[in-house]
């Protein structure tokens, strides 16, 4: 087909994004010029306790000068393997590789051709008392000193860098850094896999992702190896139903994992916020970090949004004299690296938003602390605002100059800035939850949740009769929020315990015109761009770590954040909020009833009968922070 439509296709969600090689599916670059620059060399270095970890080494060939060394960790396999092949790109944008470093690449313990046994966010240690004492910040550290004392050319600097789990990588290495280390990029990393990254939010448990990614990445190994686990064959490309097949989550491990998947089976035994999933927490240990950090970060990133985000305040809290820099830009998990930035889905952006980054802050980042090439003029936050589809620059994150205000719930489907004075107890909406018959988070017929849904149009669900939509009037002029999102709803369950899906939606005027060119053939016209959601699961509401039944038909309040955003809602525009009990199967069911939920039987599913006050009394609204 013509380029074009190819490049149409893939952002109508035809096709996928696979972070599994050092830099992703990354944008086109030439081989032949690594191969003419770079010389190729592999080790097996010895960490402090005798594992030695499989290393690659490109060293310019050009011996003139000194380098300094960008070094890459990663559980997703470093390939390729072969010392006469070479990858498309070494760096984590075009500009390093022409400019000149000694890029690092390390299979991280336990995966591919490293020695040891791979744990799943295995816990930083502190305070290592003996050389069995091992983590992921040790690992760096004596993977730097390694380098440091054999590889010839370098400055005696070192720069670090990662996406998703390789972020957390970089994090693991920021903590008890070696001296040598001088600047660090973590992006995209998790830091909390239960309140907020790819394995929960807000105790709600991803059973999508968990699913595809311990499957693929999480399996028992023979030994080493440079191959790959095939991919899960889900026998349907209906992922709905296929999860729907499988019932309880329980029966996973019997049907499909057979002990396999340790950490799957670790989940199972850890359905609270205990010492397993406190001690995996990253900002606990974020402090002491004196080298230069830069934050980056995707809006419409289904995997990895709170961990950047959390990552970046811990840093301004515990670190305030660190030299941090946050980055947020309109993309999806690891967008940045793997395509151009001008558009996602079926929104537009108005330039390419990633060769922006790449060019005038990522680049320039390093080169200033590795190569001291400057001045570095960079602000504490550089934000793409959506909608107005502009960067913005700012001294702090938020911005100073906001003004809280909440958008009340009113009857009749009316969501105001203007408070609720309706006092009479009949004053809430219902709807009847079935878990027998869950939402789904997307209209695409697809087994892993991709990346799409994040900006997908959310009209298939505002039809259905167990979701609650309430909209503004046409607005008369922008809208402008940054910073948290927060929702402050009071509801009420039939059941003893239920989640609640709170979704923040931008709708287009009923005129808007489509895209031009539009393979996707997705009429703009009433378009429902969803913006920020979350779930929360309300046996949670007083504690992740000692979990409450719900009280039948008490109400409660549950306030929960649905992170940050910088969007501007346009003149003409209308503001929308949904309200649902299910996300399936990107989260799992909530049987309505307090039980183990990783231990339900099918008789614990039941149908709940939901209500979301909106009186004067129990005012349900959602708090943003207008920019004025």
């Amino acid at each position: 087909m013509p380029n074009l439509k190819r490049f149409l296709l893939l952002h109508c969600g035809l096709l996928g994004l696979i972070l599994s090689s050092p830099l992703g599916a990354s944008l086109p670059q030439d081989s032949g010029y690594l191969r003419d620059h770079y010389e190729k060399k592999d080790y097996m270095i010895p960490m402090r306790d005798g594992v030695k970890l499989f290393t690659m080494v490109y060293a310019p060939k050009d011996t003139s000068q000194k380098y300094p060394i960008m070094l890459f960790r990663t559980p997703y396999s470093i390939a390729p393997y072969g010392s006469s092949d070479y990858p498309s790109r070494l760096g984590p944008a075009p500009e390093f590789d022409r400019d000149g470093y000694i890029f690092v690449f390390q299979d991280v313990r336990g995966k591919f051709r490293s020695e040891g046994e791979f744990l799943v966010m295995k816990p930083y240690k502190p305070g290592k008392k003996s050389p069995q004492d091992t983590d992921e910040s040790s690992d760096t550290y004596d993977t730097i000193e390694w380098l440091l004392r054999n590889q010839r050319g370098h400055n005696g600097r070192v720069g670090q860098w990662g996406i998703s789990y390789p972020g957390w990588q970089t994090v693991m290495g920021m903590i008890d850094a070696h001296p040598a280390l001088k600047a660090s990029s973590p992006q995209a990393s998790p830091s909390d896999m239960f309140i907020g990254d790819d394995f929960h939010h807000n105790g709600a448990f991803r059973l999508m992702y968990a699913f595809s990614w311990l499957a693929g990445n999480a399996q028992v190994r023979a030994g080493q190896s440079e191959r790959r686990n095939g991919a899960f064959n889900y026998g349907t490309p209906d992922g709905y139903k296929f999860f729907l097949d499988v019932g309880t989550v329980s029966r996973v491990n019997e049907l499909y994992f057979q002990n396999r998947v340790p950490a799957w089976n670790e989940f199972m035994e850890h359905p609270n916020y205990d010492s397993y999933w406190q001690d995996q927490n990253a900002l606990k240990d974020l402090k002491n970090i004196n080298h230069a950090i830069l934050n980056v970060a995707g809006w419409f990133d289904a995997e990895d949004f709170y961990g950047p985000m959390s990552i970046y305040y811990t840093i301004e809290k515990e670190n305030p004299n660190n030299k941090s820099t946050l980055v947020v830009g309109p993309w999806l998990h690891g967008g940045w690296s793997s395509m151009d930035g001008e558009s996602l889905g079926n929104i537009r952006f108005g330039s390419k938003t990633s060769l922006h980054y790449q060019k005038e802050v990522l680049f320039p980042f390093f080169n200033y602390y590795l190569k001291d090439r400057g001045p570095l003029n960079q602000p504490e936050a550089v934000v793409f605002e959506t909608g107005k589809n502009v960067w913005k620059s700012y001294d702090r994150w938020p911005p100073r100059a906001l003004v809280s205000k909440n958008l009340y719930f009113h009857d009749n489907g009316k969501l105001s800035f203007d408070q609720v004075t309706d006092n009479s107890p009949a004053a809430y909406d219902t709807y009847v939850s079935d878990p027998q018959k869950p939402v789904p988070f997307s209209a695409e017929t697809r087994t892993t949740q991709g990346h799409l849904w994040m900006i997908e149009d959310q009209r298939f669900a505002a039809n259905r009769p167990d979701v609650l939509v309430y909209q503004t009037d046409v607005l008369p002029e922008n809208v402008t929020i940054a910073g948290p999102i927060i929702a402050s709803i009071h509801v009420a369950t039939s059941g003893t315990d239920s989640d609640y899906v709170v979704k923040l939606i931008d709708v287009y005027p009923s005129d808007a015109p489509d895209n031009q060119p539009n393979a996707c053939n997705v009429k703009m016209g009433d378009f429902q761009m969803l913006l920020a959601g979350e779930v929360f699961r309300a046996r949670f509401r007083n504690s992740y770590s000692k979990p409450e039944a719900m009280i039948p038909d008490q109400p409660v309040k549950l306030e929960f954040d649905l992170r940050d955003r910088n969007h501007t809602f346009l003149k003409g525009h209308r503001i929308m909020v949904q309200v649902q009990s299910s996300w399936f199967p990107v989260i799992d069911r909530n049987p309505h009833k307090f039980v183990d939920i990783y231990r339900a039987a099918p008789g614990d599913f039941q149908k709940a009968t939901q209500k979301l006050y909106r009186s004067a009394r129990f005012a349900s609204h959602i708090k943003l922070n207008l920019a004025q």
